[in-house]
């Protein structure tokens, strides 16, 4: 349509008009769905190492846990043996030196403990000092080394 306006003709487009800023604003929005997207699976990521890091050190304590209820029946037993009045020769040769315990932590772990069996010289003495305790791997891991690459 046209108006006359003085000695012009004025033209007037009522259509839509993609600006500039209309551009700014769609990719403002496109740069932030992006960045929730990699926020979030950032997020499940961390959980899911969260959740084996929380089940790794559960079975550590819980390993610890009945490596002490062992090592306390040992003592039980080195302190029963002891008040039975035996020489020291007869204690060792019935005990030995060191005792081992091994308590598995998971399939490819154990918690090693080592003590080593002392003869208290009175009867409050200890009979034992723990010489080792340590997680040692039991199993080979195999890890996946592949990636996944579209030929």
């Amino acid at each position: 349509m046209r108006f006359k306006s003085g000695n012009s003709y004025e033209k007037h487009d009522y259509g839509i008009n993609i600006g500039l800023s209309s551009l700014l604003l769609i990719f403002t929005v496109l740069c932030l769905v992006s960045f929730a997207t990699l926020a979030i699976a950032s997020a499940c990521a961390d959980k899911r190492l969260n959740d084996k890091i929380t089940e790794r050190t559960r079975a550590y304590y819980a390993a610890c846990n009945t490596a002490e209820e062992d090592i306390a029946a040992c003592d039980g037993k080195l302190c029963a043996s002891y008040k039975t009045g035996v020489s020291e020769d007869g204690y060792f040769s019935k005990w030995g030196h060191s005792i081992a315990i091994s308590v598995p932590i998971n399939d490819t772990q154990s918690l090693n403990v080592t003590l080593t069996v002392l003869f208290p010289s009175d009867k409050n003495g200890p009979f034992y000092r723990i010489a080792s305790w340590k997680t040692e791997n039991t199993g080979t891991t195999e890890l996946d080394t592949t990636l996944p690459v579209l030929k």
